[in-house]
């Protein structure tokens, strides 16, 4: 039980962290009557602390140490018990007059406990399905886990790059260094910190989307029964981190060819019986050729921690105070200029910021959605403008620390399917018109993709002007829907037309497609369970019956995706349980699992050390990865679309042989000062990939420090 006491020390932070954070909580969500939105709390306090830390950091006052971390919450402590005692009377009472019998402060209680237990359990079920299979291997996990041992070693920011010394890394970093910051408070290994992380995130996004969904319904009809919004808050949870697409409409088919350079077979030519063993999860994320459209519950169970995976928790954030800011209009427009639309749209700019530092792509899309629903409260006025330059102005400012030290790596907006004669501009303006750059997407295969959120939009439009959803109040509640759905549509029909330029030739649209999708899916996703809501809180008719079956007829093809992904990547949850990230070493490379650890228990700061270079998604790098120390060169693809260009690593990589290679002494000690090393790993991937290593040589200019159990591997230190 070991992985249980390891992962309730973790969660105790957590708590602690939530109950400091509630009073500016409650401020913020001061009319969600529900709970105060609760779970919201740890977020915030995730985003404050890190983002202080981050800052006084960036500015060389304050190093990211434990100590400091104490410290920075000690302050915000005293913060949130100065808001609590200013705002204890007015607590005391439901902000909303015809809930005042129902929102006592006793069932508020209960439910804020019900949700502590819902985050505690969401959180254990998952480090218990990860500790399956917890291995920090494959995939993008090298890059992650280097990015976050990387922030760990730093005690100023921007970290360094660790397959390029001695530069800082050129990647968007800020939800890697809120895993840093809880790793680093809670003072467990970072192998272990690793898959706590991905379970906080999980059980972040849980109950964020569960506290979201029924305060929002609870708005719509205030008299409407606790159960009802347990029962509802709680499908949002399951859709939104856990649900997939309508892909799994393939489980019922004889399957179809996986091959990259074909289509998929429609599924009504080859539908059959259940058929379970020719579905595999992946494709539901893969299934247009040569694009990517992934969500967050396969995120989970492949477990990379990249940015969009980390921005989950702050996205559902950002749209719970866009939700309250937009119904409560009346605030907002009852004088010209007002403190509210300030305070609420510099945090909207701060929040974007935290987006763009996180997952870049997600800064342009949420400056976009605020800009929309400004747009639709102001109209083409001076307001509108006005809260349009303070959000950009706010973004500008609050991410200065990052964008300061960040080279964005798109090169220009690709126009998809370009008519000849603008191929042969090439470039007009941002935009590009590139020969050959043409995929259009068969409306069956979006439908496939996106057909439950589209058909829930349909059901919404019926929904919407039932006489009981008609009074002024409930219409701007029903505007913020129509925004998430047609928002949500806008960034799926994007890609279609256009794509940021990368490095990558054949899936030029993919990263575009992927991260724009993933927010549609979060935003619709939640649209999606209102108006379920609304539908079963509609007159009991031939015709809502009907609306019903149509809903969970297609939830259904939703809500199955886990029974096929966890199995396929956990098996049957069956194993002994394990959470050190790094025990794959000990079977696959147990002289490198050696060398790992005599580094990160000897090597100080930051030194360079010089590994194998290799491919991007290889075991090449597990040094740098496991240690966060920088080496000379590393995943070539990868810093290839960091810096813009594919010299960087190419260029460095006739060195790393020469090093490796080289009987010339002072050829050797030349690269080694030109680089700064400090640590030479001999091992057997090394020889593997330098079939004429002279290894001989390192012995007469450095320390032999380390020589592994089973002989294969070696760590010099030069003199």
């Amino acid at each position: 039980m070991t992985w249980l006491l390891t992962s309730l020390n973790w969660y105790i932070y957590l708590l602690i962290l939530g109950v400091i954070f509630y009073p500016l909580t409650k401020k913020i969500f001061n009319r969600f009557s529900f709970d105060f939105a609760y779970p919201f709390a740890k977020t915030l306090a995730i985003i404050f602390v890190s983002y202080t830390s981050y800052v006084l950091g960036t500015v060389k006052i304050l190093p990211f140490n434990r100590m400091n971390l104490f410290l920075i919450i000690g302050v915000f402590t005293l913060i949130n018990y100065f808001i609590a005692r200013r705002h204890s009377g007015k607590w005391t009472k439901s902000t909303r007059p015809e809930s005042a019998n129902n929102d006592s402060g006793q069932a508020r209680m209960t439910i804020i406990i019900f949700e502590e237990f819902l985050f505690l359990a969401s959180f254990l079920f998952w480090t218990f399905v990860r500790s399956q299979e917890p291995s920090i291997r494959s995939l993008e996990k090298f890059m992650d886990f280097g990015f976050i041992n990387s922030i760990l070693r730093s005690d100023f920011f921007p970290p360094k790059d660790i397959w390029y010394t001695p530069l800082s890394i050129n990647y968007y970093y800020f939800g890697h260094l809120t895993g840093a910051f809880l790793i680093k408070l809670t003072n467990i290994k970072p192998a272990i910190g690793y898959n706590l992380i991905l379970s906080t995130i999980f059980a972040l996004g849980t109950t964020q989307v569960f506290s979201l969904v029924a305060n929002i319904i609870k708005l719509y009809q205030n008299k409407v029964k606790t159960l009802t919004l347990i029962i509802f808050g709680l499908i949002g949870a399951f859709l939104l981190n856990l649900g997939g697409n309508l892909h799994t409409i393939y489980a019922f088919t004889t399957g179809y060819s996986t091959n990259n350079n074909t289509v998929p077979t429609p599924f009504w030519k080859i539908l059959s019986r259940f058929n379970p063993q020719t579905y595999w999860y992946p494709n539901a994320t893969r299934f247009i050729p040569f694009t990517i459209h992934e969500f967050p519950s396969y995120s989970y169970v492949v477990a990379d921690l990249h940015g969009h995976v980390f921005d989950i928790p702050f996205v559902v954030l950002t749209l719970a105070i866009l939700f309250l800011i937009f119904t409560n209009s009346k605030k907002l427009i009852s004088t010209n200029f007002n403190k509210f639309q300030l305070i609420s749209t510099v945090f909207l700019g701060f929040l974007t910021a935290v987006h763009y530092m996180t997952n870049a792509f997600d800064g342009p899309i949420y400056i976009l959605l605020n800009a929309v629903f400004f747009l639709v409260l102001f109209g083409l006025s001076w307001r509108f403008i006005s809260s349009f330059l303070i959000l950009t102005s706010s973004f500008l400012i609050f991410s200065l620390p990052f964008s300061s030290h960040f080279t964005p790596f798109i090169t220009g907006i690709g126009v998809n399917c370009s008519p000849e004669f603008l191929t042969n501009i090439g470039r007009l303006g941002p935009f590009l018109f590139e020969k050959g750059n043409c995929q259009a997407d068969p409306l069956w295969m979006l439908f496939v993709l996106w057909g439950f959120f589209w058909i829930s939009f349909i059901l919404f439009l019926i929904i919407k002007n039932k006489k009981q959803y008609s009074n002024i109040t409930i219409q701007q509640y029903n505007n913020f829907l129509l925004i998430l759905f047609s928002f949500g549509t806008f960034l799926i029909i994007i890609p279609e037309f256009f794509y940021i330029k990368d490095i990558y030739p054949a899936h030029f649209r993919a990263n575009t497609m992927f991260k724009l999708g993933y927010q549609a899916f979060i935003m619709m996703g939640i649209a999606s369970v209102i108006t379920f809501f609304l539908i079963k809180q509609s007159k009991k008719t031939i015709i809502n019956y009907l609306l019903t079956t149509i809903y969970v007829f297609f939830l259904f093809f939703v809500v199955i995706y886990p029974y096929f992904s966890i199995p396929s990547y956990y098996g049957l949850l069956n194993r002994p349980t394990e959470l050190d990230g790094s025990k794959w070493l000990e079977q696959s490379y147990p002289e490198d699992k050696e060398i790992i650890d005599y580094l990160n228990k000897n090597a100080k700061e930051q030194p360079v050390i010089l590994e194998a270079q290799g491919d991007s998604y290889t075991d090449y790098e597990r040094i740098s990865a496991m240690t966060g120390l920088p080496t000379v060169a590393g995943w070539w693809v990868h810093e290839w679309l960091w810096r813009g260009s594919s010299d960087v690593v190419g260029k460095r990589i006739p060195d790393v042989v020469e090093l490796y290679q080289s009987k010339d002494l002072n050829k050797t000690k030349k690269l080694i000062k030109k680089y700064q090393i400090k640590y030479i790993v001999v091992s057997r991937l090394e020889k593997q990939k330098y079939s004429e290593l002279y290894e001989a040589k390192f012995s007469k200019i450095a320390k032999l420090v380390l020589r592994s159990s089973n002989g294969l591997g070696a760590l010099y230190q030069i003199k």
